[in-house]
C-alpha cells in the first residue's frame, strides 16, 4: 500500500487515526480499511497506547464504501471478498475506540462509527445507510448494529428508505452519547479518550469484552461472562494499587499488571 489514506498521530497515551482519502470523501476501499486495522493492530499490542479516536475530515468522515470495487464484484468475487475478514480484524481489537465525527457518516462510513466504542459527533454530522437507494443493502454489520442502537422502528427506516440522519437524532437514539459544535469535536473525543485510557489496561479491555458480550448475546449468559472477567481482575497489581490509592487518597498509578 503506497497511499497513506491513514494519518497517525499520539498524545499521550491517545492515539489519533485520520482517514486521509480527501479526493473520494473518505471512502473505505478495501485497502484503505486494511490500512486502518493494520494501525488498531500495531496499537493492541503498543502498551503506549491506552485509547484510540478514529476520525476524518470537516465535511465527511466517510462517504461509505469505493463504488469503484462494488462496481467490478460478481456474486464469486463478493463470497470471496477479503471485507468480511477485514472488519472482524476491527471487531476484535481490544482496547477502546471513540469515534470523532463531523460531516457525512454514511454506508460503511456509518458501520465504522457503529462498529466503534462510544461516538462523538458535532453538529453538522449526519448518519445513513444508503445503500438500498443502490439495490444493495449494507453488508459490513449495519443492519445488525444498527437496530442495537436505535432500536426497532428507526432502524427498518433508516435501512429501507436509505434516509440519514441528524445529529440530535442520532444522539436521541442514541447512536452517539454526545453533540458539540463541529469546531469541538475531535477535542472533545480526544479528551474522553485520554480520560479513558489513564485507567487500567486490563481492566478496560475486560470492561470492554463484557459490553460487547452484552450486544452480542442475552443476560443470563452475559452475565456469566460479566463475572468471570470481573473475578480475573482481582488477580491484577492493579487492582489493588487502585483500591489503595483510593485509601491513600491519590491517583492511582496504573501499569497493566
Amino acid at each position: 500500500m503506497s497511499c497513506d489514506w491513514i494519518l497517525s498521530a499520539q498524545a499521550g497515551r491517545v492515539l489519533t487515526l485520520t482517514l486521509n482519502r480527501p479526493d473520494a470523501r473518505n471512502a473505505l476501499s478495501t485497502d484503505c480499511l486494511e490500512q486502518l486495522v493494520l494501525r488498531l493492530e500495531q496499537a493492541d499490542g503498543d502498551e503506549s497506547v491506552g485509547c484510540v479516536v478514529i476520525t476524518g475530515s470537516a465535511r465527511f468522515f466517510a462517504a461509505g464504501a469505493d463504488l469503484r470495487e462494488l462496481q467490478q464484484q460478481d456474486v464469486a468475487a463478493t463470497l470471496t471478498d477479503r471485507r468480511p475478514q477485514v472488519w472482524q480484524r476491527f471487531s476484535a481489537f481490544s482496547k477502546p475506540i471513540v469515534a470523532a465525527v463531523n460531516g457525512y457518516a454514511l454506508g460503511a462510513g456509518c458501520e465504522l462509527a457503529l462498529a466503534s466504542d462510544v461516538v462523538i459527533c458535532g453538529e453538522s454530522a449526519r448518519f445513513g445507510l444508503p445503500e438500498i437507494t443502490l439495490g444493495l443493502m449494507p453488508g459490513a454489520g449495519g443492519t445488525q448494529r444498527l437496530i442495537r442502537s436505535v432500536g426497532k422502528s428507526l432502524a427498518y427506516q433508516m435501512v429501507l428508505s436509505g434516509e440519514a440522519i441528524d445529529a440530535r437524532r442520532a444522539l436521541q437514539a442514541g447512536l452517539v452519547s454526545e453533540v458539540c459544535v463541529d469546531a469541538l469535536t475531535l477535542e472533545t473525543a480526544q479528551r474522553l479518550a485520554a480520560r479513558i485510557g489513564a485507567q487500567a489496561p486490563l481492566a478496560l479491555r475486560a470492561a470492554k469484552a463484557a459490553l460487547k458480550q452484552a450486544q452480542e448475546s442475552a443476560l443470563a449468559p452475559g452475565l456469566i461472562a460479566e463475572r468471570q472477567l470481573f473475578t480475573v481482575l482481582a488477580g491484577t497489581e492493579d487492582r489493588r494499587e487502585g483500591i489503595a490509592a483510593f485509601f491513600d487518597k491519590r491517583s492511582p498509578e496504573f501499569k497493566g499488571r
